[in-house]
């Protein structure tokens, strides 16, 4: 038996068209079917146009053209001007006043402080590094961190500790992310680390890693080809006994290269004698 309905409960038409078309609108629905179809592509197409900008017109050639944009600024200081800003020390503190005013080495505007030297400027014996790390860079003395603590240890190994000799960097500031320095940064240096070992003078000079091996030395051999070998280092005034060998972050990698490292610091103990 079919049960009888209220009428009450039929809804209204106009309210349940409402309803369903707040149903498509909720759907994303716009518009309704047609005969006819929509290009919406086209449409997309058309709006788009209609954002862009309007083309400028060409000058007519009785105008005046458009200024030119003027070209970058030149670096403050050339590598030529900071090998004269560095031959003009007399001192390590005159250098060490002329870098931290020197602004053509990029790095400069990254690091936190300048890494200038540490240890004995007396010394007859002098380690040049590659460059700052973090602890380096927040302290502003080159090899603070893991790596010169080792290098603190294999001083000992000779007899010697950091008032027995004298440490700087190839790069005077940080890399970001501790990179190797790039060829620019490294010929910005240059001429101050030059001075630096000129003012030291020591009697023996060591080469930590690659890096500074192979810009001071002007060669392309690695490290592992290097180490080991004495060469003659000219400072312009005298002619000094040089030394590559392993860098002290080298071997907190590789420990096994330690006994290569050994020998080369019986060797400086050596020489020194």
């Amino acid at each position: 038996m079919v049960e009888s309905m209220d009428v009450s409960e039929i809804p209204d038409s106009r309210t349940a068209a409402a309803a369903l078309l707040a149903y498509y609108a909720d759907l994303g629905v716009e518009v309704g079917s047609s005969e006819m179809g929509i290009d919406r592509f086209a449409e997309s197409e058309a709006a788009a146009a209609a954002r862009a900008p309007a083309p400028q017109s060409r000058p007519e050639p009785s105008q005046s053209p458009a200024p030119a944009r003027p070209a970058p600024a030149a670096p403050a200081m050339t590598n030529e001007m900071a090998a004269a800003t560095a031959g003009e020390a007399k001192t390590l503190d005159e250098l060490k006043d002329a870098l931290s005013r020197f602004d053509g080495c990029a790095l400069s505007k990254t690091a936190t402080n300048l890494c200038f030297a540490s240890g004995n400027p007396e010394a007859k014996l002098m380690f040049v590094g590659e460059a700052p790390g973090r602890e380096e860079d927040l302290q502003g003395e080159p090899f603070v961190g893991r790596a010169g603590q080792l290098l603190d240890k294999m001083l000992a190994a000779i007899g010697r500790d950091r008032t027995s000799c004298y440490i700087a960097n190839v790069i005077y500031w940080r890399p970001p992310g501790n990179r190797n320095p790039n060829p620019e940064e490294l010929v910005a240096c240059r001429p101050f680390i030059n001075k630096q070992i000129e003012l030291v003078d020591p009697d023996v000079l060591v080469f930590l890693g690659g890096v500074p091996a192979k810009e001071m030395l002007s060669t392309t051999d690695g490290i592992l080809k290097l180490r080991g070998r004495w060469r003659d280092f000219d400072t312009g005034k005298r002619t000094i006994p040089a030394i590559a060998t392993l860098h002290p972050a080298y071997l907190l990698r590789q420990p096994a290269q330690k006994k290569l490292a050994w020998k080369d610091f019986r060797a400086i103990r050596d020489k020194l004698a």
